[in-house]
């Protein structure tokens, strides 16, 4: 496999501008399965580009080469030069004994830029959580310190596998709305794995149906009538699918609930 990111002298892909990551013909096998077979992916700047494919479908594995922590057997990678990556990853194991309060895993990732993670925790709504032990907060307070984590990067490019994982309905909506504005305040491109099409259709610009091959892609609403899709997904999956823009007149706290409205 051959990585373009400029630092090696390398020429980059001639349709390289305003591109944030390329992959073009990816392969890989495992144990003599294939797992991705000619693989093209392409994520601009401002553009939130959501895999979609069932349970080993090689999407996981797709973003892991893209990071460059897997190699493929074969294909390029192209890296804008000096790509900032914000990664949120699908889960992490948070050993429950251990005395690691939020503040303290997010200064890991970065403890200089103090106003960047007061507005970070403000934006994502847990600031108060700041004293609280990772490992006692819940599943939807969790994934949103991995996202400030992730964005404490100051990304070019977020990464996010399964963002809204263990996160309930009306939450897993909030989040990926807080994503797409994210996506288009600070003009960094998303790549997003989710099993759930009718969770990112209003949150996403491009689709691409993956099972080891991309089987369809394009907007979300010409995916979710594409036969491809209907045949990996069932045919009741088009039903599912009245477009979930969630627009609404009220908030949700970070676990999902319904604010009660403020009457001062």
């Amino acid at each position: 496999m051959v990585v373009y990111d400029n630092d090696n002298g390398s020429t980059p892909p001639a349709s390289a501008d305003g591109v944030l990551l390329s992959a073009k013909s990816i392969n890989k096998d495992f144990a003599g399965r294939k797992i991705l077979e000619n693989i093209n992916l392409t994520i601009s700047e401002g553009q939130i580009v959501t895999l979609i494919g069932p349970n080993g479908a090689g999407k996981t594995t797709l973003v892991r080469i893209a990071l460059g922590l897997l190699q493929a057997d074969s294909g390029t990678i192209y890296h804008h030069p000096s790509l900032r990556i914000g990664y949120m990853p699908q889960r992490v194991h948070i050993e429950p004994t251990l005395p690691l309060t939020v503040i303290r895993f997010l200064q890991l990732a970065n403890r200089q830029d103090k106003e960047l993670m007061s507005a970070t925790l403000h934006k994502l709504k847990i600031s108060h959580l700041e004293q609280h032990q990772l490992a006692a907060i819940s599943g939807g307070e969790l994934q949103r310190v991995l996202l400030a984590r992730a964005l404490l990067r100051n990304p070019q490019l977020l990464i996010l596998d399964e963002p809204a994982q263990g996160v309930d309905l009306a939450g897993q909506a909030e989040l990926y709305q807080l994503i797409s504005e994210i996506s288009a305040v600070q003009g960094c491109g998303v790549l997003m794995i989710s099993h759930d099409l009718h969770l990112v259709m209003s949150s996403t610009d491009e689709v691409i149906c993956l099972n080891h091959h991309i089987c369809c892609h394009g907007k979300p609403e010409h995916v979710s009538t594409d036969p491809a899709y209907l045949n990996l997904f069932g045919a009741h999956a088009s039903e599912s699918l009245a477009v979930y823009t969630h627009h609404h007149n009220h908030e949700h706290d970070i676990g999902g609930s319904i604010k009660e409205p403020d009457n001062d």
